[in-house]
């Protein structure tokens, strides 16, 4: 990948992460963009976990067929890079590439605990702030992070929908 491709990724990735934010996010809001994601994979016949987190807080999780330890572990270590950086792990990764690093390299850290590749998610609050990690593991690390943006762009419309219903 050249340095433009890299530079238009970061682009296409930050700009990702400013229109994937929601009016607000609540436990049963959690859960139902948990479901939306099983649902997604399913219907494609991804064999991935899933895990939602607000905080330190597991507000979902899910293990599909075809899924092992491993896949747990996975979303462990991208999640740590989300609540770190304040990026997508995808994000964190090909920024770490685009420079000729590695996350270890760069910024220090122990590849057991972290790892910068695709498929974990800020959840982002409008004004406030990254209150979470969405996840998923169990496919090459652009369609885990597709996945993720996929599902959450409809889930976000049906946020603001919902919130501006709830207002009138």
């Amino acid at each position: 990948m050249s340095d433009d491709n890299h530079a238009e990724l970061l682009a296409q990735l930050l700009a990702q992460e400013d229109d994937l934010q929601l009016p607000r996010f609540t436990k049963s809001m959690a859960w139902e963009l948990g479901e939306r994601l099983v649902s997604a994979a399913r219907d494609a016949g991804h064999g991935v976990t899933i895990d939602i987190r607000q905080g330190d807080r597991q507000l979902f999780h899910a293990a599909l067929e075809g899924t092992a330890a491993d896949n747990d572990a996975w979303t462990e270590r991208k999640k740590r890079v989300v609540r770190r950086f304040g990026h997508s792990s995808y994000y964190v990764g090909i920024d770490c590439l685009a420079a000729g690093e590695s996350l270890e390299d760069r910024y220090f850290v122990d590849p057991r605990e972290y790892s910068a590749h695709g498929g974990a998610f800020p959840i982002t609050i409008r004004d406030a702030g990254i209150i979470g990690t969405v996840t998923v593991s169990g496919l090459p690390q652009a369609e885990d992070h597709s996945l993720v943006v996929t599902v959450l762009r409809d889930f976000v419309t049906w946020a603001h929908e919902a919130t501006d219903a709830h207002s009138s």
